[in-house]
C-alpha cells in the first residue's frame, strides 16, 4: 500500500520539487561571513503592522503552540526532546512585533544577542530556510520600526541572508518560497548597495511568479487553507508597507489586496474567526480583525463583496445561519501538503454561535493523531467503508484525490455537488451532497450512487452545544432539533482543536445509512 501511495503522491509532483530535493541534501553552502552592506536611509515611518499575542513570558519563557518551556541553555535552540515546529517558533521571533512588545525590549535585546551567540552559522534549526526567512523579516521590521540594531546584529543579519540566497526551498514551493522571497525583498530594501540589489531583484522575480500563482482568482491563497491565507495575507501588506518607507515604486497590488481581504471575511463566521477547511487553527496567523485594521492603517480602503469561485467555496447566509461549504478540489496538485480530506464538508454558524464545526488542527508531524485529524471522519461529511474520501498520509502526503464535479447553483441557498474519490473502492461508490438552506431549518441530503457496504455521515458540534435526545441547545439557549430521514444516528465522543495544542471534548452525530438516499434536517424557530 505505501509504494501506491508513492506512486500517487509523486506523479503529481514538479520536477523542480524532485530535483530540488537532491540538490537541497547534497549542497550544503559555506556561510559568508564578510562584513555587511551599509544601510539604506529610511524616507518614510514603518506603519504599525499587525500583532499577535505575546510569546515571550519573561527573559527566557516561551510559550509556543500551547507549550511553554525555558531556553535553559545553548542546547535548547535544538533540543531533540522539543517538538520541531515549537523550535521553530522558537527561531522565528516573532514577539519582537507582538502585542505590547514594547514593553518586552530589554528581553528582545538580550535574546537577539543570545541567539547570535549560541547559534553559529549553518548549524541547527534556526538556519533552516522557513525559520531563517521569518526571523530576517522580524528582526527588520522591529528595526523598521524605530529599534537600533547593533554592528554585531547587523553583520549577523547579513550573513543570514547570504545563506538564505544559496537555500531557497523551490523543492517545497508554496507559502515557504513566498516567506523567502519576503525576506530577500525586506533583506534587498534595508541595506543598499550591488549585493542588496541582487538579493532584491532575486525576491522581486520569484515574488512576481509565486503572487500570480499562488492567489487565485476570487481572492484565495492556492492552499485553500483561511490560516495560510492570513499568514499570506499579512506578507502581502508587509511587503507593502516596507516598498513605502524606502519610497520603492510598488507593484499595483490594490485588486489582489481587495479580493484576499474579501476572501477572508467571506471564510469566517459571525464571531469574526475562520473556519477550519485544511490545515486551519486560531493564533498562527493574526486575526482578521488585525489582519483589516492593519490595511486601514495603510489606507487600502474597504473590502467588497467577492463571489467565491475558484477556491471551492460556497458562503450560504440568512438572517440566522452561515453555512460555509467546501465543493473545491485539493489544490495545489503538486503541493497538497496542508490539505484534509474534507470534500463536501461544511461549517455552519447559528445565531451568532458556532454550530457545526471541522475539528481543526492541534499537531504536525506524523502520528496517528495527525492522520486522524487530516482524515474523513473529523470533517462534517460521509465516509464510505471506512474509507478517507482522500488518501491522505504520512504527515503532509495525499495519493488519490477526491475531485468534485456537479456543481449546480444558482445563487440561492441550495447547492448539489458530488465527488469522485470513492470510485477507487469496489462497486465505484459516488457521494453526492445536497444543501437548502431556509429561513428556519438546514437541509443536507446524501445520495450514494453505486455499490457500497456502509455509509456514515459525521456532524460535529462545537463543545459550546449542549446535546439532548434529538435537540442541540446553543449558549444563548436556543434550540436546534433534528430529524433524520433514511438512516440512524448516534451521539458520539469527539475532539475539536481550535488551537495547535488544544484539545477540547465535543460530541459528534454519526449517522449510518440505511439505503442510498440520507438526510439530516436542522430546525429552529
Amino acid at each position: 500500500m505505501t509504494l501506491k501511495y508513492f506512486f500517487h503522491t509523486i506523479r503529481y509532483l514538479r520536477p523542480i520539487q524532485i530535483y530540488g530535493r537532491v540538490w537541497f541534501k547534497l549542497y550544503h553552502p559555506k556561510p559568508d561571513l564578510r562584513s555587511a552592506p551599509l544601510l539604506r536611509s529610511q524616507l518614510k515611518q514603518w506603519c504599525d503592522s499587525a500583532h499577535r499575542p505575546a510569546s515571550l513570558f519573561s527573559p527566557i519563557q516561551f510559550h509556543f503552540l500551547n507549550e511553554t518551556h525555558d531556553l535553559i541553555d545553548s542546547h535548547t535552540w535544538n533540543h531533540p526532546t522539543l517538538e520541531k515546529l515549537w523550535l521553530y517558533n522558537l527561531h522565528y521571533f516573532d514577539d519582537l512585533n507582538a502585542k505590547e512588545a514594547e514593553k518586552r525590549e530589554s528581553w528582545h535585546r538580550a535574546l537577539i544577542e543570545r541567539w547570535i551567540q549560541e547559534n553559529p552559522p549553518a548549524h541547527g534549526n534556526g538556519w533552516e530556510p522557513y525559520p531563517l526567512s521569518l526571523r530576517i523579516i522580524n528582526w527588520i521590521k522591529w528595526a523598521s520600526s524605530g529599534h537600533e540594531l547593533s554592528s554585531s546584529w547587523i553583520h549577523s543579519l547579513a550573513i543570514q541572508v547570504r545563506y538564505l540566497y544559496q537555500r531557497l526551498e523551490i523543492h517545497l514551493l508554496g507559502n515557504h518560497l513566498f516567506a523567502n522571497a519576503k525576506a530577500l525583498i525586506f533583506s534587498g530594501l534595508f541595506f543598499q548597495g550591488v549585493e542588496a540589489e541582487k538579493w532584491l531583484r532575486k525576491g522581486l522575480e520569484l515574488l512576481h511568479r509565486e503572487l500570480s500563482e499562488q492567489i487565485l482568482a476570487d481572492g484565495g491563497h492556492f492552499e485553500c487553507s483561511p490560516m495560510y491565507h492570513s499568514i499570506i495575507l499579512e506578507d502581502v501588506l508587509d511587503l507593502i508597507n516596507i516598498m513605502r518607507v524606502y519610497d520603492y515604486e510598488q507593484p499595483d497590488w490594490q485588486e489582489i489586496v481587495q479580493n484576499m481581504r474579501s476572501w477572508l471575511k467571506a471564510l469566517c463566521h459571525p464571531d469574526g474567526q475562520i473556519a477550519f477547511f485544511n490545515d486551519a487553527a486560531f493564533e498562527i496567523a493574526p486575526a482578521p480583525q488585525e489582519l483589516e485594521s492593519y490595511a486601514h492603517r495603510l489606507a487600502l480602503g474597504n473590502i467588497k463583496k467577492i463571489d467565491l469561485g475558484e477556491s471551492g467555496y460556497i458562503s450560504l447566509q440568512n438572517d440566522v445561519a452561515v453555512a460555509l461549504l467546501d465543493v473545491g478540489k485539493i489544490r495545489p496538485d503538486y503541493l497538497p501538503g496542508h490539505a484534509h480530506a474534507d470534500t463536501l464538508s461544511f461549517e455552519c454558524s447559528l445565531f451568532g454561535q458556532r454550530f457545526l464545526v471541522n475539528s481543526g488542527t492541534s499537531c504536525y508531524g506524523i502520528s496517528s493523531e495527525r492522520l486522524r485529524q487530516r482524515a474523513t471522519a473529523a470533517h462534517n461529511t460521509v465516509v464510505l467503508n471506512k474509507q478517507n474520501s482522500s488518501e491522505v498520509w504520512s504527515g503532509f502526503r495525499v495519493a488519490r484525490r477526491a475531485k468534485p464535479y456537479g456543481l449546480r447553483w444558482n445563487g440561492a441557498n441550495t447547492v448539489t455537488c458530488a465527488h469522485d474519490g470513492y470510485k477507487r473502492l469496489s462497486g465505484k461508490p459516488v457521494h453526492w451532497r445536497t444543501w437548502t438552506l431556509r429561513k428556519h431549518a438546514l437541509v443536507i441530503q446524501d445520495r450514494i450512487e453505486g455499490i457500497f457496504q456502509e455509509a456514515i455521515a459525521y456532524y460535529h458540534f462545537h463543545p459550546d452545544i449542549i446535546m439532548n435526545t434529538n435537540v442541540a441547545i446553543l449558549p444563548n439557549g436556543q434550540e436546534i432539533m433534528w430529524e433524520i430521514q433514511g438512516g440512524v444516528g448516534k451521539i458520539q465522543p469527539s475532539t475539536y482543536h481550535p488551537k495547535f495544542g488544544v484539545n477540547l471534548s465535543n460530541d459528534c452525530l454519526a449517522v449510518t445509512f440505511i439505503q442510498s438516499e440520507c438526510t439530516l434536517i436542522f430546525r429552529w424557530l
